[in-house]
Formats: structure tokens, sequence, C-alpha cells
């Protein structure tokens, strides 16, 4: 069957959080695709919908199989049926995780640029973020190991959170690799959290290696999460899978989820689940080659009109890491001058950390036509930022949207609202990574005016402290005065 992923869905109308965007702008940023999912996954789900009684849901052995023998056919590795647990989501495990095998205070490892939501898991948990940087060099990454094990020997260091393939920057580890991160983590007795969510998107030729699969310290010492979400376009569905070959620590990580309570499957996940590895594979076969093109367009274009911005080398994702260090050092910048002169959303890499101020990440799961309406935008977008275009109007979608006049110097009480929220989040940030309890005091003095009982509750978790519920004005007084006795006495656990 032929599968066609040139027609253009709109999604808008959907609450969808990728398309909450202004009459004209192009949302190519957040990681879901703007494909309608498997034929096949749709028609389990409205078999499920129309039986009309939607009751708590059971995981049937039949979802363990549907697992093991897509990753026995696909990735050549046995998962044996007791390896695996239901999660209703790869962070949410993760989150989890981080809580329950490491302690407030530890540090949690990352080789940056890395997937952004790995230091929400981190943070809001009262972890240590541990960055080791990737190397970048003739527009690819790889790994410094001197650098990785002075961090792993680090005795504050217990966990480390691989991302493979690596989120954003679309590489796949090889199994040389992973070995040798297997045997550092083994040796310095530090836990490996794998995120494998992109693993079925390699390019056509690539083929991922799970983590488990590379020898038995990798497997003993390991927790994979993996899920059918990226690869069929249905994050919304909630639903993926822990794998945890040592008994020990799939105790744990059971307990953990089970815990907080994520552990229970809603009407559609196994269902959804299920339908996509036993029914999936030809859609997601053309869907790999389709994307595959994409990256073709995009990378000519680049050659072609945009030789000052390089495609980094990747062999796995839909996602585009884009090296726009000729042009800027502040993506953040960057992205936010081309939203507003052409309505293109893109992800500034400043959010991935490393060496991400200088890139942006470009999503191009959509149709070809809409990869060709984005890179226009960009190219205007870059024209402007440089001072060779004038700003202008939004260029016109192929979603038909009209084009909408550039927006006056004043801002709108949604812009004010938005850059308030961005503000609060950026002090958040500051307080859990200040490395000392008078930086602390000092960024909580100014955000009194705008503490929020959310904010108190994180604060509170990354100093191991509990604050009662009750008005929130006498719970911040209660963190300032946790944090003036932990400074009189100097005391900083946090390290």
């Amino acid at each position: 069957m032929k599968y066609d992923f040139d027609r253009v869905v709109d999604r808008r109308g959907t609450y969808s959080i990728k398309w909450e965007v202004e009459p004209g702008e192009l949302p190519m940023w957040v990681a879901d695709m703007d494909f309608q999912t498997a034929p096949q996954i749709m028609d389990a789900m409205r078999k499920r919908l129309e039986h009309g009684v939607y009751g708590y849901t059971d995981v049937p052995k039949e979802w363990n199989d549907a697992y093991i023998n897509w990753w026995r056919d696909r990735h050549h590795i046995q998962i044996e049926n007791d390896w695996i647990m239901f999660c209703t989501g790869v962070i949410p495990a993760i989150s989890s995780t981080v809580r329950k095998l490491t302690t407030p205070g530890e540090n949690v490892l990352v080789m940056t640029p890395v997937y952004n939501t790995f230091y929400n898991s981190i943070l809001n948990n009262g972890r240590n973020v541990l960055e080791c940087p990737l190397v970048y060099e003739n527009h690819k990454y790889h790994i410094d190991y001197a650098d990785l094990e002075k961090k792993l020997a680090n005795p504050q260091t217990s966990l480390m959170i691989l991302c493979n393939p690596h989120n954003p920057v679309g590489k796949i580890w090889d199994k040389e690799t992973l070995a040798h991160i297997g045997e550092l983590c083994a040796k310095h007795h530090v836990l490996v959290l794998s995120d494998e969510i992109h693993c079925d998107l390699t390019m056509p030729g690539f083929e991922y290696t799970p983590f488990a699969s590379v020898n038995e310290t990798c497997c003993d010492n390991s927790i994979t999460c993996i899920a059918p979400t990226k690869t069929f376009n249905m994050a919304g569905i909630q639903t993926a899978a822990i794998v945890v070959p040592n008994p020990y620590l799939r105790h744990k990580v059971w307990r953990a989820i089970n815990t907080d309570e994520v552990a229970e499957p809603n009407v559609f996940a196994v269902t959804a689940a299920i339908a996509a590895f036993t029914q999936g594979g030809e859609w997601l076969d053309q869907l790999r080659e389709y994307i595959n093109q994409g990256k073709t367009i995009v990378k000519e274009y680049f050659a072609k009109e945009l030789p000052q911005i390089q495609v980094v080398s990747e062999d796995a994702t839909y996602l585009l890491w884009l090296d726009c260090s000729a042009v800027t050092s502040d993506s953040q910048e960057f992205a936010d001058s081309i939203r507003k002169n052409t309505g293109l959303f893109l992800t500034g890499g400043y959010q991935y950390r490393g060496n991400g101020d200088s890139f942006v990440r470009l999503n191009i799961a959509c149709a070809h036509s809409v990869i060709e309406d984005g890179l226009r935008r960009f190219k205007k977008g870059v024209e402007i930022y440089q001072g060779k275009a004038p700003a202008g109007i939004h260029a016109s979608s192929v979603y038909n949207t009209p084009a909408e006049p550039e927006k006056k110097e004043s801002t709108s009480v949604y812009e004010e609202e938005k850059q308030e929220e961005f503000q609060l989040d950026a002090g958040l940030l500051a307080f859990l990574e200040a490395d000392s309890y008078e930086k602390k005091l000092e960024i909580l003095n100014n955000l009194h005016a705008a503490i929020t009982d959310s904010m108190i509750d994180t604060m509170a978790v990354s100093l191991d402290i509990e604050v009662k519920d009750g008005d929130i004005e006498q719970r911040y007084q209660e963190v300032l005065n946790c944090l003036l006795t932990m400074e009189r006495f100097e005391c900083n656990r946090l390290r």
C-alpha cells in the first residue's frame, strides 16, 4: 500500500501544543509530526472507540509480545517478557527513575547539547545537572572520553542519562561507543538510563544499537525507555515501556512508577501500541524514506541559497540541527527574530546547552511543500537578521492562512504574559543552579513578588526540606528562613 505523506493536514483547532500559534505562523519546532498516524492504528483505535465503554485498562500479554517481537525483528535484541513494564511516557519514566534511584544533591550526567526536558527531570527533583559537552568538529559530534570519565568518577555522580539516537544532533551511537560508555559507567558505579524513543526513525541504511544489547555489562547496568509515540506520531496517547533486565533495578523502577502513578494505561494506550508494532512496519518504512527525501530538500536548498547555514551530519530523527555560527552566536535572539519577521517558529539551540547558542533545531516531519515554505521563510529571516532585507509581513503559507501585518514595537498583553512567564522560569532555574546559599537568597528575594506555590514546591524539593500547605506568604517565609539557617551554618548540602 502506498501512503500519502504529501497531504497537508490542518491541525489548528485541535488543541495542539505545536499549532497554538498566531495566524500566519508556521511552527517547525516541537518534536511531533504533522502526518496522520498509520491507518492501521487509526482503525484499531476507532474499533475501541466504537465499543463505547471506557473503563480501567489492563496491560495484556499481547502488549508485551508486540514490543518483544518488534525489537527482535527490527533491532536484533531479545527482550524477555519480565523485563518490560508499561509507563505513560518516556519523560514520566525518566523523572520517576531519577527520583527513586538517586538522592537530592547528587549529579546526573548528560552529554550536551541534549534534549532540554532532561534538565527538568533532574532539577525539579533537586539533583544537579552535570554536563559533559560533546566535541564538535567538521559538522559532527563525538565524545571527549577523558572528560566523561572524570565526571563519572566524581563520587556525587550516580546516574547518566543517555540519549540514543541523540536529540537534537541526530547521532546514532555505534556499538563500540556504547560499549565504552558502559564500561566507564560500570567502573565508576554510575547507572545508565537510556532514552531510545527516536530509535525507529533512523535514515535508510542506518541501524541503531540498543544500549542493553551491547554486552552483559551494559545489559545489567541499564534502564531503557522506549515507545511508539515518536515513531507513529501519537505522543498524545501517552504510551511507553521501560526495559530493565536487572531484577534488582527492575523492582526499584516498578516501585518508582507505581508510587508516582504513571504505570497504568489509558483506554487507548495499549490498543494503539499493539497496532503500531504489529501492523505499522510498512507505513514506517515509507515514512523514513519520505523524511530522508525531506532532508535532501533542506540540504540542497541551504547549499544553494544559504551556504552560511550548515546542516550537522545526522543519522536519525526528523529533527535537523542547523549550525548558524556564521550568522549568530545568540540562537534565542536569532529564532525570535525569524519568528517575528517571517512567522517561522524554530527552536533556539540554547535550550539544549552545550554549544547550542549558535544552533537552531528544525522539525521537517511534514509535507515537502511545507518544508519548502519554511525554507523560504528561513532565508528571508536570515536576510532580515543580517540587515540585508527590510522586515516585512509573514510569508504566505501552504495552510492558506492570511498573512498578518508586521506587529508594532509595542508589546501585547499576550506577549507581556509570555515574557513574564519566561522570566519566572528563568528565575527558578537560576535558583536551582545557584552554587551557594547566598546566591539562592538573592534570587529568592528577587522572585518574592511573583512567587507561586509550584515554584515553592520545586525549591523545597531542591533544598530537601518540607514546606507546609498554607498561605503563600507563609510558605515563602518558611523557605527563606531555612535558607538563612543553611547559610549561617555553612551547611551547603546541595553541592
